[in-house]
Order: C-alpha cells, then structure tokens, then sequence
C-alpha cells in the first residue's frame, strides 16, 4: 500500500481491469460535505499543507467552499505546496499530431467521423522526420504524440511511429522523451508500445458520468465506457507504470469530475501501488462543428480554484495544461500547482512546418488560446522567477512509477529536478536562445545557485554547466 494513501471502504470495490466508479456514491459524498464551515475547510488545508493525500470527503469540502475568503486560503495553501514539492521549475514539452482518422463520433472533437469538412491527414516517415526536425531546432526535447481513434493507428503503428522520432537528430537537438495520447489498446497492444521506449501514455476518460459519456460519445468503440476507464489498468498491466489521466470540462458538472479523477488516483494506488504519473484538465474548446452545454461551462473562477484543488488533494501527481487555455490564464494557474506546459503549440497536421497565419478549426481538433512561440513561453516563466525545464532523466534512470512515488513522496525529487532543471535550460540558452533570453536565463541560475544550501551541490551543478558552456549535452543527475 502507498505510503501516502488513506485507505477507504467505496461501494464498488477496486479490483483490476474493472470498472470502480459509483456515481451514486460520488454525489453522496459531494452533498453530505455541501456547507462545510470554515474551520472543517482550514483543516482540510492543514491536512494538505502536511503533505497527505486527500480523501474524495476532504476534497468534497474544499470543492464546496465558496466563501472567497476560503478560496483564496486554498489557492495560497497551493501555492505553497506547490513550491514544498516542486520548487521553481516547470516542464516544457509538445504534441505532434500523427494522424486524424477517427471512426468514432464525440460531439466535441474536430476529429470525429461525421465531420466531413475535416481534412484527414496521417504523417508519414518522412512528414514526421520533418515535425520532429522543426520541433527540434526550436529547443523541444520531449514531445506527446496524439493519435485519432482508428484501426490504422494501431499498436505497432504507434511503435513505429515512436521509433522514427527517437531517431532524428538534428544539429544538438534530439527528443529523449516520447509520451502518448492515443486509444485504449490491450494488454499485447500496451506491450508493444512500451517495448517502443515510451514514457508516459495518457487516456483521458473525458467525463466520469455515464449518461453523458453515451450521450457526447454517439458510436464508435469509444463508446464503451468501461473499455476506456481500464484501459490504463491494461497499460499497468503491461508494464507500463507511468500514466496520465483526464477530464474535459465543459460536459458535465466540473466538482463531479474532479472527485471521478481522484476516485481514479485511489483506484491505482489500490490495485497497483502507484499513483498517475500526470493528471489534465483541459477545458472544452470550440472545434469544428462542435455541441456546447451551456449548463456546464467551468468559468475562469471555478477554473482557478479547481487546479488549486488538484494540487491540495494529490501533492506528488505531476499537473498538465496545455495551450487551450489563454497565456493569462496559463500564468495564474502555474502559482497553484500546474507542472507542466506546452510551449510554441501547433495541432494541425505538419503544422510545424505548414503554418498558417491564422488557425483553420476545419484542420484541427480544438481551437487553442496561447500561440506563443517556444522561446516567449520561456522567457516570460524565466521574467516570474520559474525554471523551465526539459529534463528525462527520471524515466532513463529507472525512477518511474512506483521508484519515482519512492523519491517523490518524501521531498527528494526536487534534489533532482531543481538541478536537472537548470541543465536542460542552459542547453535551451546555449543552443537556441536570443541574447536577451540567454541573459535572463542565465542570470536565474546564477540566482537559483546562490540560495542552494548544500556547497557540494552547488559544486556538482556549476561542473556541469561549465561542461555544457564547453559544449557536452545531456548531462544529469
């Protein structure tokens, strides 16, 4: 059992490859917490300031606080969880889209069968060469490959695909992290994909409540909602201990979600030990030809106050959020505990290298609220004190899923990731930054190595980032 997991007694019983959410329970449980008071809100805080896991009845309570005076307590708890946890850095990372046939028919995706205006496209070897080339001479070392929902893309086509992006290199540039937003697959499929060298493969369950997963989800395989909500029991199953989950909010009731996506967590930490290596949140986007529930939109309020939540009930599970959201809401959101960012995003088809003026949602998905350049992503986290971070070195040394939990847990990981941090950005600074930036950049280090209380330390990071000045690459810890 994990260290940091309070046991609960749920209705449904988790067990492995089957389906654990009682949505029954999930509404009991948000309802009978529906007023709490300000000192049952406090203590909750305090619960999560000491580095415990919240239950799905502590989260409830911070879901139902609505006094702006408790919100802000819990955004700041967040803050400073965050910055207990995690330090100053931020992942960096990109989605390259391989292919956009899609058999199924979800109301609010781009991709789906019945849009007959959508451009279908599946990048070839050489397309992909391309991307990745593009990608790389921009700065990128970690990318998401996403895939619509279609026999074609199937296991080995996934394992293909991985392999051709390892293999470009491009002057120093080089992708050393390859994760995956692809369908569910079974457990011979999962297999082959993880043999691939993967990292992290996400599915996002898209909403917890099964009326409106049927009702968005009209045919196609993703309609079976048991077979989605398994799928990453399937991955585990593989041997793949790193994965990420997700909702889209927009499709049902936002505090609903949020408590399925934890019932999640504790569903993996039961059964396998181990949390999800990432969670999402994106909000629904505009896309083309898209149904919107107008009972359903999660304003920028609730939005804000949602992710601080997220960071209060699961302290070590890594936050993402991507370019559907606008810079501005991206820049409040990382002080409350998102970890993770894209940078320099495009969604259509080879559209790192056919770019077009303005975006065509007739050629992609969603629409996305940020298209800042790579470079002005990191210069504006590098301008509010945070330390982008393109680092893999967890996942080549064997430190994933429940070794990663081990160093997690108790603080160590900021050990690694706060120096790793640095190195990876000193490469970006060397090989693809502006002066201004590599200025800037390079004066947050110096910074950051000034405050580092362990001189040893200190003299192991400057060794080698006088190695990378000198010219070597891919130097960690």
């Amino acid at each position: 059992m994990s260290m940091f997991y309070k046991p609960q007694q749920y209705k449904i019983a988790d067990r492995a490859m089957e389906n654990f959410i009682d949505e029954d329970e999930i509404w009991s449980i948000l309802n009978d917490n529906s007023k709490p008071t300000k000192e049952e809100v406090r203590a909750v805080i305090q619960q999560s300031l000491a580095k415990n896991r919240l239950t799905l009845q502590e989260t409830a309570v911070l879901l139902n606080a609505d006094d702006p005076e408790l919100v802000e307590e819990i955004k700041a708890a967040a803050r400073l969880l965050k910055q207990r946890i995690y330090g100053k850095r931020i992942v960096l990372f990109a989605p390259l889209y391989i292919g956009n046939l899609c058999t199924n028919d979800c109301s609010y995706c781009g991709f789906r069968i019945t849009n007959i205006k959508q451009e279908r496209v599946t990048l070839n070897k050489k397309d992909i060469v391309e991307q990745v080339t593009a990608l790389e001479d921009s700065g990128h070392k970690r990318l998401i490959l996403v895939y619509g929902e279609h026999p074609r893309y199937n296991a080995d086509f996934i394992a293909e695909s991985v392999k051709v992006v390892y293999d470009v290199k491009h002057k120093n540039g080089e992708i050393r992290r390859v994760n995956i937003n692809a369908a569910p697959l079974g457990i011979e499929g999962f297999k082959t994909v993880k043999d691939s060298g993967i990292g992290t493969y996400q599915i996002f369950q898209e909403t917890y409540h099964t009326e409106t997963y049927l009702k968005v989800h009209k045919s196609g395989s993703k309609r079976n909602y048991d077979w989605r909500i398994t799928g990453l029991d399937r991955a585990q199953e593989a041997g793949i201990d790193d994965v990420g989950i997700g909702t889209l909010l927009g499709l049902y009731d936002w505090r609903f979600e949020i408590m399925g996506l934890l019932r999640h967590v504790n569903h993996f930490e039961v059964v396998y030990n181990v949390g999800p290596h990432t969670i999402s949140f994106p909000r629904l986007q505009p896309a083309s030809g898209f149904e919107l529930d107008e009972r359903y939109v999660v304003s920028d309020e609730d939005f804000t106050k949602l992710v601080a939540i997220i960071r209060l009930a699961v302290p070590y599970t890594g936050l993402i959020l991507t370019a559907r959201e606008s810079a501005e809401i991206r820049d409040e959101v990382l002080q409350y505990g998102v970890s993770q960012i894209d940078g320099g995003t495009n969604i259509e088809l080879k559209g790192y290298t056919d770019k077009k003026d303005e975006q065509d949602l007739d050629h992609e998905q969603f629409e996305i609220s940020d298209n800042r350049t790579l470079n002005e992503v990191i210069e504006e986290l590098v301008n509010s004190d945070y330390i982008p971070s393109f680092c893999t070195a967890c996942y080549r040394l064997g430190r994933t899923g429940e070794h990663f939990m081990e160093f997690s847990v108790p603080g160590f990981i900021k050990r690694y990731c706060q120096p790793n941090a640095m190195l990876t950005l000193a490469e970006y600074l060397e090989d693809y930054a502006p002066p201004a930036t590599k200025a800037k950049g390079y004066k947050l280090i110096d910074d950051e190595l000034a405050d580092f209380k362990d001189a040893e330390l200190k003299k192991s990071v400057e060794a080698r980032l006088a190695k990378i000045r000198s010219g070597k690459r891919d130097i960690y810890y």
